[in-house]
Formats: structure tokens, C-alpha cells, sequence
């Protein structure tokens, strides 16, 4: 089969069904894996108004659905993602189906499922969702199972944990995985097991910690497929992780504490690019700011950027307010619990609920009030003083609030979407590796949305094209 040069989306052809030698199941089995697990189908109507005003944001996304209509580009393709099931989740779960997808939902998360949003998924848009807010980790994993039984060719990621699950199973390391995904990869034949990686043609993943499992994979050499890194896009990182990440994690942490933030210390643990968008609009609302990093260079910029940073056994005793973004684990720990003062506010915004020591914080203290007010546990330790946590350490904007803006969403899932594509039309030329997600897609999704904004741009002249492509041409 020949393979086709990603375009940007204008005028791609439409990809013709995968042949493949697994199909689609009818046993019963997959039959009951297609029935939805919603927390109540009554709310879908309210789910369906959020999903359209959603939409009415994203109108770059709105552009792709409507092109992957007429094109057709996953027809036979079956798709499973795993993703926090939110209103813009919704919108990209439509425009995969539009382009011919059989598609599948669970929820990353959780504490972040819009249960209005999973029960219209089902009821208004036929997306078998298997989400439930609150649900507990049994249940979560038992979601996992069931997007992983529709045997996808396609996996849409939100930190690894789809790939992490394909992969362990395959190499029956039940250690690796929930009890409930052990036992169902154990039900599974050796054929079956082989086969759940071997059919797949690529999976997308948006998250920077899942980049980071994702690399330790590939590194290991036992990534088990193509995965192309959306997270490292530029229309990504330069305004999903900055801009998004930044203004949704303060809407959360107000949301949750009615907390006044000018005049407040307020301690981000990390300087990427999460880490940048929520010390500049902590700042804007007049917060002092400290930066904690191990990065020198983002450490340096950070400086030159005008905030203090210190470590975090520096910055423990004076921070008001403390919100980790790092992906990595371990940022605020009894040691720095230890230290901090009467009142204090701790959250992570990173994905994983691993940044924050909770279970530490909790053997610490001498009493527990567990939603003292929504989506906040007060933790008072010996000493009488008082530690509040946000979203028992989970992602912030996405349990306290509503996640980010569906505005800067538009450009991530649409960056999503093409990824898909990408993958799709060139499933014969991939290698398996970690993929970048190609500049010209960055670029399409950047005019689209300046287009839709309102705002024009230059073009290049001839000459200065000519002066670009030129070694001879210099100081006159």
C-alpha cells in the first residue's frame, strides 16, 4: 500500500479501510463492552447544551469535524482514548466519529468526569462513554478494560495509561497494573494478548507526564508502537500548557478557597511552561510569587522573569498557597508540610496525584475533615496547625474547576485530531517511536485560529523568500 504526504487538512484524501486479519469482534463479550457506564443518562440534555456552547468555542476543531464528514479519513478504523471526559473531550470525540471512527471513551481521571457530558456522549452523539465522577480506582481501571476490549487500531492518550496498560499486558507483567486490568489481560489468550499492541497503527498523547513514561519506554526499547507527541507541539505547550494551564488553575484554586490571591504568597513548584502561564497570571492578580525548580536554565529564567525562587524547603515556610506542576513526584512532602504555616493551601495542576504526598500528609496528621468545604480536606497536625488540600492532590482545574478555557482546548484537540490522520494516512511509513507532531499541522491550526480570531498576518515576498533560501546573499 502506498503511503500518502500528510497535507494540512484543506484537501487530504480520504484513507481506505484498513485490511487486517483481526476483525471486528461479535462476540458476546464485545457486545457488553459496548454497552455505555454513565452515572445517569437523565442528565444528557444539560450535557448536550454544555457540549454545544463548547463547541461554539472552537472553531478550529469545528472546521476539522466538518472536512473528516466529507473525507471520511478513519473509515474502518476503531479508535479507543482515554481522556478526562470533559465538554471539549466531547467535541473531539465528535469530530473522530465524523471522520468515520468507531470510537470508544474512558475517562483518565477520577474525579474530573462532566457526568451531564458522559450521559450526551451516549444519549445525543452514540459515543459508548465509560466515566463516572467520584468513581473509585476499581471502576476506573474496570473503564480502562472496556475501551481496551474494542480492540482499537487507534489510542487518543491522556498520560500513558492506555499504552502503559497495552504494553504490560502484552508482556503479562501483572506487577506493572491494577489488579482488575490483571486480571482481564490474564483472561486473555496468548494470541489475544500479542495481538492487543500488534494490530494497533499509532496512538497521540497530550500530556507532558505521558511523554515522560512514553520516552522511559522508548528508551527501554519496548514502546510497542508509534506515538506521536502532541504534548510537544508548539500550539500545545505555547498556549494549552501556558495559557490554559495557567488561567485554570487559578480559576480552580478560587473556586475552591474563595481565596482573595493579591497580596498572597503563592509558590509554583516548577518553571515549564505550566509552570510560566501560572506565575505570570498569579502575578497579574497581584500574588507574590516564588518559583521552586531543579532546572538551572528555567531556574535563571525564572529570575529574569522577575520572580523569587528559592527552593522548596525555603519558599515552605512562607508560601500561602503552594500548587505544584512538574510531572514529576514528590514536589511537597512531609518535610515541607512540616514547615509551613497555620492555613496553608496545597494543590497539584500537574497530571498524576503524585506531586503532592497526601498519604504522607495523612499520617502526619492528627485529624482529618474531609470536605470542609467542596473539593477541600483540612489536615491538622500536632502542632494545631491546619493544611488544606485541594482535589486530594489530583489535577486541580480539572476536579475544582472546569478545565481549561474550550478557546485554547481548540487548538490541542485539533492538533489531536491531525495527529489521528497523521497516523491514519501513513500507517505503512511510521517507525516505532516517539513521532513529532509535523510543523506544517502546528502551522495550519495557528492560521486557522488567527483567521477565526480576526486577526491577519504578513506573508513572505518573493525576495525575502529568495533572501532566506540563500547562502550567497549578505552585507551589501
Amino acid at each position: 500500500m502506498s503511503t500518502q504526504t500528510h497535507s494540512t487538512g484543506l484537501a487530504a484524501a480520504a484513507v481506505a479501510p484498513r485490511e487486517t486479519s483481526t476483525p471486528i469482534p461479535t462476540t458476546a463479550a464485545r457486545r457488553e463492552a459496548d454497552i455505555p457506564d454513565v452515572t445517569d443518562l437523565g442528565l444528557a440534555d444539560a450535557g448536550k447544551r454544555r457540549i454545544l456552547w463548547a463547541d461554539e468555542h472552537m472553531p478550529v476543531l469545528r472546521r476539522i469535524r466538518e472536512r473528516f464528514e466529507r473525507e471520511r479519513p478513519f473509515a474502518g478504523l476503531r479508535l479507543s482514548a482515554c481522556l478526562h471526559v470533559t465538554a471539549e473531550t466531547a467535541n473531539l470525540m465528535r469530530a473522530l466519529q465524523a471522520g468515520g471512527a468507531d470510537v470508544r471513551l474512558a475517562a483518565s481521571n477520577p474525579l474530573s468526569t462532566q457526568d451531564d457530558v458522559a450521559a450526551a456522549l451516549v444519549v445525543h452523539f452514540g459515543v459508548p462513554t465509560f466515566a463516572r465522577a467520584g468513581e473509585d480506582t476499581e471502576t476506573l481501571y474496570g473503564h480502562l478494560v472496556r475501551a481496551l476490549e474494542h480492540e482499537p487500531e487507534l489510542v487518543v492518550d491522556d498520560g500513558a495509561d492506555m499504552v502503559a496498560a497495552i504494553l504490560a499486558v502484552g508482556q503479562e507483567r501483572w506487577d506493572l497494573v491494577h489488579p482488575v486490568l490483571a486480571a482481564w489481560g490474564r483472561s486473555l489468550t496468548a494470541t489475544a494478548r500479542e495481538a492487543l499492541a500488534g494490530r494497533i497503527l499509532g496512538a497521540m498523547e497530550e500530556t507532558t507526564t505521558g511523554i515522560v513514561r512514553l520516552k522511559a519506554m522508548e528508551r527501554d526499547g519496548v514502546l510497542p508502537f508509534p506515538v506521536v507527541a502532541v504534548n510537544d507541539a508548539k500550539m500545545k505547550q505555547l498556549f494549552d500548557n501556558r495559557y490554559g494551564t495557567g488561567q485554570s488553575a487559578l480559576d480552580a484554586i478560587i473556586a475552591a478557597t474563595d481565596l482573595m490571591v493579591a497580596g498572597k504568597t503563592l509558590v509554583v513548584g516548577g518553571y515549564g511552561w505550566c509552570g510560566r502561564g501560572l506565575a505570570s497570571r498569579a502575578r497579574g492578580l497581584g500574588a507574590k510569587v516564588i518559583v521552586t525548580e531543579i532546572d538551572p536554565v528555567k531556574a535563571l529564567e525564572a529570575t529574569m522573569d522577575g520572580f523569587d525562587v528559592r527552593p522548596m524547603s525555603d519558599a515552605a515556610r512562607i508560601g500561602d498557597v503552594f500548587c505544584t506542576v512538574t510531572g514529576n513526584r514528590d514536589i511537597v512532602t512531609p518535610e515541607h508540610f512540616d514547615l509551613m504555616k497555620d492555613g496553608a493551601y496545597v494543590c497539584n495542576a500537574g497530571h498524576f496525584d503524585v506531586e503532592v504526598d497526601v498519604a504522607g500528609l495523612a499520617k502526619m496528621a492528627t485529624g482529618v475533615h474531609r470536605g470542609i468545604s467542596q473539593h477541600v480536606d483540612q489536615y491538622t497536625l500536632e502542632s494545631g496547625r491546619r493544611i488544606y488540600v485541594l482535589a486530594e492532590g489530583r489535577l486541580v482545574n480539572l476536579v475544582a474547576g472546569s478545565g481549561h478555557p474550550a478557546g485554547v482546548m481548540d487548538m490541542s484537540f485539533a492538533g489531536q485530531a491531525l495527529g489521528a490522520e497523521h497516523v491514519a494516512q501513513n500507517r505503512d511509513a511510521l517507525a516505532t517511536r516517539i513521532i513529532r507532531l509535523p510543523d506544517e499541522i502546528d502551522q495550519w491550526v495557528a492560521r486557522l485560529k488567527l483567521e477565526t480570531m480576526g486577526v491577519a498576518i504578513d506573508d513572505l515576498t518573493p525576495e525575502q523568500e529568495r533572501y532566506q533560501a540563500s547562502w550567497s546573499l549578505g552585507t551589501s
